[in-house]
């Protein structure tokens, strides 16, 4: 029986019937689908089809042709220099080619060391950053589970270290007690990480120290320059290690570039630091002398990297309190010098004379 309307069946309400599973009458149906789902794929060439592939080329930038075009045309001119080199060596002299041969066989299996190295460099950092990004989502949403999970991580991280033995071994007598998530992310940062923070903020102060004292007496710009970018590359390195990071060349490149991007997403010189704001505030920056202004700034701005790097370098964020500020730094640095350390405190009572 047809509908007047559209010529089609109408639809009839059957009763529910209990079926097998190898009945033909389910079977069938089943295949019908499956067979509307391969008619309805996109076939290939078709629009549906193209627009991926239009995504995936425009993702293949002209840069990085490049990088590989430079990279294999270098490496095949390197790998024919030394070709011909040991081949006038054999030329020459037998002794000379084979030992051209062993040298080039050093200088093969040294590259593959380094190659090695810098993949475990790249790969420590990569698993600091995952292993901060757990502990800081497990305190954020008080998750047990994933705070345990971490603080395994961390205490693997730090197993080859002797100083850490003694907050090891107090993580793991708290990992055995019912603790909450962020409980546990805070008795980690108090027990383990604490002795390593006080570290690295002494390393800071004393980088911040000695970039302060040479640009104060330094009668070339190009000797403050060079010794500011020393100094904060070494403070950087240093905090890595610190904490666990050890970057080899790639790597310190690639924790360089986070660092400058913290201090980027961070506001720089961190302005809103009290210490710093009234120190500024107060108009008494312009009463130090030209070379010891000039000094405490680039002690600042030393000191404001290695913040930044601490953040970067840390395996777990900052729960319980606050991190170090550039504040804390400038206190040691001014009271370093008796004009800084009168100022300093000039400082200090108008602050409280205002509060």
């Amino acid at each position: 029986m047809t509908n007047p309307k559209n010529g089609a069946s109408p639809r009839r309400n059957r009763k529910p019937t209990a079926f097998r599973i190898d009945d033909r009458r389910v079977q069938e149906p089943l295949e019908e689908a499956e067979t509307l789902e391969r008619d309805r794929a996109p076939v290939a060439g078709s629009p549906a089809e193209a627009g991926p592939r239009v995504d995936q080329a425009r993702r293949f930038g002209w840069g990085k042709l490049f990088a590989i075009g430079a990279g294999g045309l270098l490496s095949l001119g390197f790998g024919l220099a030394i070709d011909a080199l040991i081949r006038d060596l054999f030329t020459r002299n037998d002794w000379l080619g084979w030992a051209g041969v062993v040298l080039a066989a050093m200088v093969a299996l040294g590259l593959f060391g380094l190659a090695l190295r810098e993949i475990g460099s790249l790969l420590r950092l990569k698993r600091i950053d995952e292993l901060r990004m757990t502990l800081a989502e497990a305190a954020d949403g008080d998750d047990e589970k994933r705070a345990r999970q971490g603080l395994a991580e961390l205490i693997q991280l730090y197993k080859a270290r002797p100083e850490t033995a003694a907050g090891r071994r107090q993580l793991r007598e708290h990992m055995r007690e019912i603790i909450d998530g962020r409980d546990l992310v805070t008795l980690a940062e108090r027990d383990l990480l604490s002795p390593l923070d006080a570290r690295a903020r002494r390393i800071v102060t004393d980088s911040a120290k000695r970039v302060s004292v040479v640009t104060a007496v330094s009668p070339r710009a190009i000797v403050d320059l060079l010794m500011v970018l020393y100094e904060n590359f070494r403070l950087i390195r240093r905090l890595s290690d610190l904490y666990g990071g050890r970057p080899g060349f790639l790597g310190f490149l690639r924790l360089f570039r986070k660092v400058v991007t913290h201090l980027a997403v961070t506001g720089g010189m961190a302005a809103g630091d009290s210490l710093v704001s009234q120190l500024l505030g107060h108009g008494l920056a312009a009463r130090l002398s030209a070379r010891l202004g000039e000094g405490v700034v680039n002690g600042l701005l030393t000191a404001r990297i290695g913040i930044a790097a601490i953040d970067v370098c840390r395996p777990a964020p900052f729960v319980s309190g606050r991190g170090p500020t550039v504040s804390d730094v400038t206190a040691e640095l001014f009271r370093s010098d008796p004009q800084a350390k009168a100022l300093l405190e000039e400082v200090e009572n108008a602050g409280g004379k205002d509060a």
